[in-house]
């Protein structure tokens, strides 16, 4: 468990919480591309902040604080014009870099204007989406996490709104044992096999009599890299095999799961706070082989109109019991269907707003938790130091993750865990790579 101050530091995120300001030092995803299509000016909430996207006549896109700095009229019903965002009430405009570049209203079109800034973030546009960096100083390197490098056809971003702080529901993605529970089905016809993707070989291991139970609780264990943690899922594979998954956490909210995109990729999840008591849960969904196809169930699910209000809500919520049906009990284990998403969100937001930890009592499958906590908190006191967090990035020449990575791989029992990943991700080293 964690004492209430703890708990307080990890989720608690507004503009000057100390567990705002570290994940503030990382460049987070705060809108899809297609959200600003028509050039309409969006409204975006993140961090206990209100601000506002464009895209000005140029096509740069900015990031406003959303109230204008004269009388707080909001940006977001402003005209595109100009070479910037113009505010409605008095006609102030400003540039992607919220420089004030005309006061119509004032003397001279404002002889001071230059005095005047609205804040404003740096952003990128990386798979589909915009990212920002809203920290102090000067901004790093945006990380080249494989997401990010490959082309459009081979990736899918999406986002899908939860109705809890983050933490919790980003503590989800690396706590492996509740797989074999929250997500099982009892349907002979869909097994839900844990290597959706392509099911690695390493050290010349055979498969005819490979035998795997997804939902065989996994023996855990976590090693420190320069990104945040790698973590293995031991089961039994068959006579004188072992099942290995690899995932990973990332500092300070997200993590690369191997995921049902179909044959080589994988899924990364990010959780980003809306305020504290709400956010969005981001995917990133990449298949490095081949163009991501409609057969893979992260893009089906959300074709599912059955599942979903629209695009970013789902249909099961606290509000209606997220439309468990008791009946089903002998299909699934949850009786919630079966799409993980409404899985995982009964899971976290039946936690309440924001999880009290003072309650909480960790056991050995929550190795992966405990050591992720420990990797925040300290990331937390680096910033209060002024110093940049764990796996933020400075030079670009160390620029590079080729180790993180998520897999599932069938290898002999007696196999080093550090020889599957030289292997599968040709990182030389483990530990803090």
């Amino acid at each position: 468990m964690l004492t209430r101050e703890k708990n307080d530091l990890l989720t608690r995120t507004g503009p000057g919480t100390p567990g705002g300001d570290m994940l503030r030092r990382y460049w987070q995803p705060v809108a899809l591309v297609r959200e600003l299509e028509d050039k309409t000016p969006l409204p975006v909430d993140i961090f206990g902040e209100e601000l506002v996207l464009f895209r000005d006549d140029d096509g740069k896109v900015g990031l406003l604080d959303r109230h204008c700095c004269h009388r707080g009229t909001d940006l977001s019903y402003g005209r595109v014009e100009c070479g910037g965002l113009r505010c409605l009430y008095h006609g102030w405009l400003y540039d992607v870099n919220g420089r004030c570049m005309e006061q119509p209203a004032e003397p001279g079109g404002g002889l001071h204007r230059e005095n005047f800034r609205q804040a404003a973030y740096p952003v990128v546009e990386r798979a589909g989406t915009f990212f920002a960096y809203m920290g102090a100083g000067e901004t790093p390197e945006f990380p080249n996490y494989d997401f990010f490098t490959y082309p459009a056809e081979h990736l899918s971003a999406s986002k899908v709104f939860l109705d809890c702080n983050y933490m919790q529901a980003n503590e989800g993605n690396y706590d492996p044992a509740h797989v074999g529970f929250l997500h099982r089905t009892f349907d002979p016809n869909r097994k839900s096999g844990l290597n959706f993707g392509d099911l690695k070989l390493v050290g010349g291991v055979e498969t005819s009599d490979a035998q795997i139970d997804p939902h065989e609780t996994p023996k855990l264990e976590v090693m420190p890299t320069e990104f945040g943690l790698r973590i293995f899922q031991v089961r039994s594979g068959g006579p004188g095999k072992k099942y290995l998954r690899v995932t990973a956490f990332g500092m300070p909210n997200f993590s690369v799961i191997a995921g049902p995109q179909g044959g080589d990729g994988h899924i990364g999840i990010w959780h980003v706070p809306i305020d504290d008591y709400t956010h969005w849960r981001w995917h990133f969904v990449l298949r490095r082989d081949q163009p991501l196809g409609s057969d893979s169930r992260v893009v089906a699910s959300h074709k599912n109109k059955d599942e979903y209000e629209d695009e970013f809500h789902m249909r099961r919520k606290k509000s209606n019991r997220y439309l468990q049906d008791r009946s089903k009990l002998d299909e699934s284990f949850s009786g919630l269907g079966r799409n993980f998403n409404a899985h995982d969100a009964f899971a976290t937001e039946s936690q309440g707003a924001i999880q009290d930890r003072t309650k909480e009592h960790l056991v050995t499958t929550d190795i992966a938790v405990a050591a992720a906590r420990r990797l925040m908190l300290e990331a937390i006191e680096d910033v209060r130091a002024g110093k940049d967090p764990l796996g933020v990035v400075r030079n670009p020449a160390a620029n590079s993750f080729p180790g993180l990575s998520s897999f599932d791989v069938l290898v002999p029992d007696t196999t080093d865990m550090r020889d599957v990943v030289r292997e599968v991700t040709g990182v030389g080293s483990i530990a803090a790579e």
